[in-house]
């Protein structure tokens, strides 16, 4: 097959050799004809030296890299990548058939597949294409996904209207590419959940939270709980399973309402009231004392430029919560704001517990799971960062 061909600018190949999966518009000296958005390509020197091979796309971001080896971006290619996550997954023991079957097989550039992500629930797989260049492929992921899985692949979904570029994703929509299959009941340490990847946001589950709703069952018994933001009420659930005195989940959308009610009910929980509002407004008018306060926001900061505006929030937020804590409480506290590094977070929740006018002690640092992993080379895939702090 012939691929375009890219050179890039004298010495710029370093940033390849050190390990950096992108290829940014300023490294590049001429493309060899008009190149369209998501089209692979191939990267040579300046000196005519082969290099990488990966999708372009007319933007800051020109190359995301997928190989440092010519060879056929093709289904035995994904094929190839997909096992080597597996075997990662399989290596961090993310899965147990008894207690764990939902987990995130494909992390983008983590593994070795820029701007692809692939959820997998059960026998169900939902794909989520962040660049142009992915979804063009969406027939060879699909048959990699089915060839390596046989009949452990009931369902394969795409889900990337809402994360590809606005201009392509208004010609497409999400579609079923094996199967119809639309929800099902998965579990995740020996909880249950309902997961719906057709309506629900996302590929139906926040799957990157498993191993601190675990810490959560940890902290939980005999306190009473407030989950805000709660979702489809992950947190909630932990909690009561780890022996909460009560939960409340509040969270601005009544359909996340319903769906944590409906988990809840699904673990046989008994202690939880749920309420629809707006968590600075809940917090705002709330008269109880909680033990245990859960803060997991939606990203208050998609671009860097939005960064200060939401520093305020998450100072805010934290604030009221430090005050309306009982003494001794603890605070699980997130940001999963790419632009608001962890020591900026970190440094905020310091300010908050400073306004509030309470003494804070960090039990435990909080990041992203084994399944969602961090590549050293690339640490913008570090998004989600979080504390767990004692409320003195």
């Amino acid at each position: 097959m012939e691929y375009a061909e890219v050179t890039l600018r004298a010495g710029k190949e370093s940033f390849i050799e050190r390990g950096h999966p992108w290829i940014f518009s300023g490294a590049i000296k001429s493309i060899s004809e008009e190149i369209e958005d998501g089209q692979v390509v191939k990267v040579f020197t300046i000196n005519d030296q082969f290099i990488c091979m990966g999708h372009f796309f007319n933007g800051s971001i020109s190359v995301k890299i997928l190989s440092l080896i010519d060879e056929l971006i093709d289904t035995a290619f994904f094929e190839k990548k997909i096992k080597a996550a597996q075997l990662f997954r399989d290596v961090a023991r993310v899965v147990d058939a008894n207690n764990t079957n939902a987990y995130r097989l494909v992390f983008g550039e983590a593994d070795g597949l820029p701007g692809l992500v692939i959820d997998r629930y059960d026998n169900h797989f939902i794909i989520q294409c962040h660049s142009i260049g992915m979804h063009y492929q969406l027939k060879e992921i699909a048959a990699a996904l089915e060839n390596i899985y046989k009949d452990q692949c009931d369902t394969i979904y795409d889900k990337s209207k809402e994360t590809l570029p606005k201009l392509f994703s208004e010609k497409i929509k999400n579609q079923f590419l094996k199967g119809d299959t639309e929800k099902a009941i998965c579990k995740e340490n020996g909880c249950e959940f309902y997961v719906n990847w057709v309506t629900g946001q996302k590929t139906g589950f926040f799957l990157d939270q498993r191993d601190n709703r675990s810490l959560v069952k940890h902290y939980a018994k005999g306190k009473k709980v407030l989950n805000t933001f709660c979702y489809t009420g992950g947190f909630s659930v932990y909690a009561e399973k780890g022996g909460a005195l009560e939960v409340t989940s509040t969270d601005v959308s009544k359909k996340a309402i319903e769906l944590t009610t409906e988990n809840m009910i699904l673990n046989q929980c008994k202690n939880h009231n749920e309420t629809v509002a707006d968590t600075f407004d809940f917090l705002k008018a709330n008269k109880h004392i909680y033990d245990l306060i859960i803060l997991d926001p939606p990203a208050f900061a998609k671009h860097q430029k939005d960064k200060h505006a939401a520093v305020i929030g998450y100072k805010r937020l934290n604030e009221m919560a430090m005050s309306q804590i009982a003494p001794n409480g603890i605070l699980f506290t997130f940001s999963c704001s790419q632009a608001v590094q962890k020591e900026l977070f970190f440094d905020t929740v310091t300010a908050a517990a400073i306004e509030a006018k309470r003494e804070i002690r960090i039990l435990h640092y909080l990041s992203q799971p084994a399944d969602h992993p961090l590549n050293p080379k690339h640490a913008e895939g570090e998004y989600l960062k979080g504390l767990v702090v004692m409320v003195l």
